[in-house]
């Protein structure tokens, strides 16, 4: 048989070297593998060519295939192998441990995780039944030298995983490994501890000693692979036997901590072991890691892991450098070490809300943890911020001395934390050689950023609460030191105008970090805090501040806006400031950065129109009682702007409407805000309800000729029908601005003494009416006109009056894209470009929106007008007519907003 199987291994070597041979042909590397799978399939002779294969004597490839076939043997025949030839094959593959390999620094890695397979797989097999002491000859096994002792780790190791994280075996056989293991663990991880013990200390000697540093490099592997093993464990053994003996292997990991070769893997098993549920009586004993010697070393390999990080400086402060990096175990390590302090801190949540007392040196671990959220890393700060909230939220914990100054200190930091910076693109802060290391391009990181935004913003509210006035204090500080600084553009200028920021200059980001914690903390303090404790005088000035604070650029403006609109409710308490408010953020709804272009405005413009629009219905809604000594006021204001027709956009005349109708809510008179209403919506009325409009609305084919869709437009021309298309979605916005803010007063006698109550139910309860019902109704038919024309626009005879300028005007708009996708939205570089769109997207914007609108008005109508709307007559069969005609045609991202809405 001798010849034969020599023979067989002569051409299973060719055939391996053939695969394996990068200038072979892709057929005969094929066929090679063909004849190797038929082998290991069928032929008499893979034990014996394994075992020749995995002889120490041949390449390792070849080696590495004859072990494959003793694996693929054990994983597919042992159960038809004669008692004999396993007992055989399992000598021989013990054999192999012993002394078919080199040196642990010289085997290669896929040679050790094939050896250790094979004996798993017999493991799996045979033990404990057929082979009992499989424990005690791995341990005798370590005696030989650092290879075997490695190999007897990695074989334990992938045991654990195969029965317990991957359960890659049948039920029984499973359970009846996991019961064994479990009946042997404490021996298990007395052996464990003992090798790991054994080989730090050998280490920690010969590292010292010159002309050992091989010997040295050899007992450290085993101390990693040791560890390793621990990880593969620790997550799903009993409590006790991680806490035993005083928690010695807690120990043992914090004292490893300070080995730069052993620390990532020591974090590894630390973090698995402080990040375990069960019992709070069980983990108690975790508290031993608050102790001095635990916070000292953790703290220590903390500091000495920070500075090694970063392998070399920088000097241009807008390129990388080429050879400028993150020192990836260092960091990975800090990273770990920052997870095992985030699952220390949950640990102390969950035991102080038991009997456990606080520990004694809390600061000492509280400036540890502050120290992740101070690094330079923006992934590190994140990481610590749920922490944060739970020590913030905690009924004991957040009331200690020690967390309350350490809230002051939160603060601070998160000021320097909500900047930002640290673009990968960049090199202009510390942050930006962490941000190469973790996020791909500048998009994933702005994306990161701003979860990690709202994230602080969270935190802050909590602690706001607090600490109330410390807080305030802050942002004070804070706010006054923007105002006096000279605004800095940085080296990226604006495109829109000299002298502008762009969204990454330094005041820029300064700005909006800034006014993102003064939002957080002025809504708390409202919220928490007595009237008469308020301090509305600080309040005031910082408002006096803002208003008087004058700029031309859209970022810094669009921040004073919101800084205004965040502090406004002092201005509750000193109302002489209100007609101030007003003509700022007026002025604001009809910013331009070069007065008279003709250019489209860019994203930045159009935010700050925004911020003032959003600012003023902000304040009608939630102070309307307070606005309304200036109704007339701002009613002249917005009747002047409207004399302009091409002032304002479309959405903005309806965001003043809206303001005006939340304040005219006030009148708590009936007749008096129908008679506004009737006055505000006339040119509506007039235009909505002529016979033009009529006549567009009921016929598919007008209306799209009267929108410009069915004719060429060329790009970069004017379009004549974009003021129709204008109008009509002015009508319809309108309409809807109404129907949703117009309202009765909410109390019953207020109500009833205006005029508002119509009657009540049988059970007693008031029937009100609603001052806008009669236009609304008024208006009704041809909206109800308006959507069954849309619906139809879809069927083919309308599809095909589209022009090919406009063939794609129903298709998806690219937000809404964006939005089905899951996918963020594009924010970088676009604020101080014009916003061009093109004739196709500005068409598909219209039918969008107006398609929309049209249902949220249905929507709005019934809780609006209540009975007047349900007892239209015919109500039914008018919305069967309109909403739901020509379904089948109407593609489904249509149906989306009106299932939405109208069945929600």
């Amino acid at each position: 048989m001798g010849e034969p199987v020599a023979e067989m291994c002569d051409q299973l070597i060719k055939a391996v070297n053939v695969m394996m041979d990068a200038e072979s042909s892709q057929i005969y590397r094929l066929e090679a593998l063909k004849f190797c799978e038929e082998f290991k399939e069928k032929c008499p002779f893979c034990v014996p060519c394994g075992l020749q294969l995995a002889d120490k004597a041949q390449t390792a490839v070849v080696r590495h295939f004859g072990l494959q076939i003793l694996e693929h043997v054990i994983k597919f025949n042992w159960n038809n192998m004669p008692q004999q030839e396993k007992v055989h094959l399992k000598d021989c593959a013990m054999g192999l441990l012993s002394t078919g390999t080199y040196s642990i620094l010289e085997e290669e890695t896929h040679i050790k995780d094939v050896l250790a397979r094979i004996i798993v797989e017999m493991i799996k097999r045979e033990w404990p039944q057929h082979w009992p002491d499989m424990l005690k000859e791995m341990e005798a096994l370590t005696a030989t030298g650092e290879a075997q002792t490695e190999l007897v780790m990695l074989i334990l190791l992938r045991l654990a995983e195969d029965v317990i994280t991957f359960q890659s075996l049948p039920t029984q056989r499973r359970r009846d490994i996991q019961h064994t293991l479990t009946q042997n663990m404490e021996s298990i991880f007395t052996f464990l501890l003992a090798i790991l013990q054994l080989h730090v200390d050998e280490y920690r000697k010969l590292k010292r000693i010159p002309g050992q540093e091989l010997q040295a490099k050899a007992h450290c592997r085993v101390g990693v692979a040791t560890l390793n093993t621990l990880a593969g464990y620790i997550d799903w053994v009993a409590l006790t036997h991680i806490t035993n003996d005083n928690c010695r292997l807690l120990e043992m990991l914090c004292l490893l901590l300070s080995e730069a070769e052993l620390q990532l893997e020591a974090a590894e098993c630390l973090l698995i072991a402080i990040s375990r549920k069960g019992r709070l009586e069980d983990r108690k004993p975790l508290m031993l890691l608050f102790d001095d010697v635990a916070m000292h070393f953790i703290l220590s390999a903390a500091q000495s892991a920070a500075g090694a990080v970063i392998s070399n400086t920088s000097s241009s402060p807008t390129e990388p450098v080429v050879g400028v990096g993150v020192v990836d175990r260092h960091y990975t390590f800090l990273k770990r070490l920052c997870q095992v302090l985030c699952a220390l801190g949950s640990q102390l949540c969950c035991l102080v809300s038991s009997d456990v007392e606080v520990p004694a040196n809390l600061s000492k671990y509280m400036e540890a943890f502050l120290a992740f959220t101070t690094h330079p890393s923006q992934f590190l700060r994140a990481s610590t911020q749920i922490t944060w909230g739970t020590l913030f939220r905690h009924k004991v914990l957040s009331k200690d001395p020690v967390i309350v100054q350490m809230i002051i200190r939160y603060f601070r930091a998160t000021m320097t934390n909500l900047v930002k910076t640290g673009f990968p693109s960049r090199n202009d802060s510390p942050s930006c050689e962490y941000s190469r290391h973790d996020f791909d391009n500048d998009e994933d990181f702005n994306t990161f950023f701003n979860s990690f935004r709202a994230q602080q913003g969270e935190v802050v509210r909590i602690a706001c609460r607090l600490v109330p006035l410390e807080a305030f204090q802050i942002a004070a500080e804070w706010m006054q030191h923007q105002i006096r600084a000279p605004i800095d553009i940085g080296t990226v200028v604006s495109k829109t105008a000299e002298g502008l920021c762009s969204i990454v200059s330094p005041s820029a980001v300064q700005w909006d970090a800034m006014t993102f914690y003064t939002e957080s903390v002025v809504a708390q303090i409202f919220k928490n805090m007595e009237d008469e404790k308020l301090p509305v005088d600080q309040g005031i000035e910082l408002l006096q501040g803002m208003l008087d604070y004058n700029t031309r650029d859209p970022l810094i403006l669009s921040c004073v806006l919101t800084n205004i609109s965040a502090l406004f409710p002092f201005v509750t308490h000193r109302p002489l400031f209100l007609t101030r408010v007003l003509q700022k953020l007026f002025a604001s709804i009809t910013f331009e950065v070069i007065e008279e272009s003709k250019a489209p405005r860019t994203r930045a413009v159009k935010n700050v129109r925004r911020h003032a629009c959003s600012s003023i219905i902000k304040m009608s809604r939630d102070y309307p009682y307070f606005l309304l000594p200036c109704f007339e006021m701002m009613y002249d204001h917005v009747k002047k702007l409207f004399s302009n027709e091409a002032l304002l956009t479309q959405m903005e005349k309806c965001a003043l409407m809206e303001a005006l109708v939340l304040v005219s809510n006030q009148f708590k008179d009936y007749n008096k805000q129908k008679a506004f209403l009737e006055e505000l919506m006339a040119p509506v009325a007039v235009r909505w309800n002529s016979e033009e409009i009529r006549r567009v609305l009921c016929d598919p084919a007008v209306f799209l000729s009267y929108v410009g869709a069915d004719q060429q437009v060329a790009e970069g021309s004017e379009d004549p029908t974009a003021i129709n298309r204008s109008r009509l979605s002015f009508c319809v916005y309108t309409i809807l601005g109404v129907v949703k803010r117009a309202r009765w007063p909410a109390d019953l006698e207020e109500a009833k003494a205006g005029g508002f109550v119509a009657g009540y139910t049988p059970a007693g309860a008031p029937i009100y009416r609603n001052p806008c019902t009669a236009q609304v109704l008024a208006l009704l038919p041809n909206l109800l006109a308006l959507i069954r024309t849309h619906n139809t626009l879809f069927l083919p005879e309308n599809m095909c009056r589209l022009s090919e300028t406009f063939s794609g005007a129903f298709d998806v708009i690219e937000v809404e894209r964006y939005v089905v996708l899951g996918l963020p939205q594009p924010h970088l570089d676009i604020y101080d470009s014009p916003v061009f769109k093109t004739q196709l997207e500005r068409m598909q914007g219209f039918f969008c929106t107006l398609h929309d609108n049209c249902y949220h008005i249905l929507g709005n109508a019934g809780p609006s007008l209540q009975q007047d709307f349900y007892n239209i007559e015919g109500l039914a069969q008018q919305i069967v007519g309109s909403a739901f005609v020509s379904l089948d045609s109407v593609p489904d991202h249509r149906l989306r907003p009106m299932l939405h809405i109208l069945f929600h």
